[in-house]
């Protein structure tokens, strides 16, 4: 049963052409940006080139587009529509629509991914992770907090439309702690320890220093695992299915 909601699921997200824009084909195309601006290493930006700068950047943006624009929306307008309620009177648990909504979101994040790492890889020479088991347990950390803060703004949000508003609220604060308008390199002390201490911020952070070639820094997955967790039992705890 699972599997047919996942499908189901899939085929909804297919019907959402924006949602897929802005996961799938706007990192691509300010990936290509930033790679034409970029003129190699930059000691403003730690020695990295300002393409590569950006592509943890990217890979943070499509899991936020998807965790907490994208799928509160959706769970919100179900629980609107009286969806959600219907399915517990039936065999089908509500709760697995849940599974089947992270399980499409996270399936098409990790193949945009794959496409950002890709094209930065073969257009513009960044290299690929060096530290390949760091960057896995940092990406997954990182997905584990954003879908975990989606899923409280699921479970907050009466309406589709409250929720669209509040994952906007929350979308933007932490894409600029994550250095999507001033890369992290460039912030001030302060403004980076803040950052440190946000999910994208922490996630970015590790991203970045898996793919220089080194184990991400504890303090930045401890963050990470501790936003998983609160958020995560605040929505157990908040989430209404009618």
């Amino acid at each position: 049963m699972t599997r047919k909601l996942v499908g189901t699921e899939w085929r909804l997200l297919r019907r959402e052409p924006i949602a897929l824009f802005w996961a799938v084909a706007f990192p691509v195309i300010l990936l290509v940006v930033m790679g034409l601006a970029s003129s190699g290493p930059d000691k403003d930006l730690g020695g990295v080139s300002l393409v590569a700068t950006y592509v943890p950047i990217l890979l943070a943006f499509e899991l936020a587009i998807l965790a907490i624009n994208a799928l509160p929306t959706v769970v919100a307008s179900y629980r609107e529509k009286g969806i959600l309620r219907r399915l517990a009177t039936t065999p089908v648990a509500p709760s697995r629509v849940l599974i089947a909504q992270i399980a499409v979101h996270l399936a098409v994040v990790v193949a945009a991914a794959v496409l950002v790492l890709a094209i930065a890889r073969a257009a513009f020479g960044v290299a690929l992770p060096e530290q390949a088991f760091g960057f896995a347990v940092a990406y997954a950390l990182t997905a584990a907090a954003l879908f975990g803060v989606g899923l409280l703004v699921a479970a907050a949000a009466p309406t589709s439309r409250t929720a669209n508003a509040i994952g906007a609220i929350v979308f933007f604060p932490m894409m600029f702690f994550a250095g999507l308008w001033v890369p992290r390199a460039a912030m001030g002390a302060t403004l980076r320890d803040v950052s440190d201490a946000t999910p994208l911020g922490a996630g970015v952070g590790a991203l970045q220093r898996a793919m220089q070639g080194d184990f991400p820094r504890p303090m930045h997955l401890a963050a990470l695992a501790v936003w998983a967790l609160v958020a995560s039992v605040a929505a157990r705890t908040l989430f209404r299915w009618d």
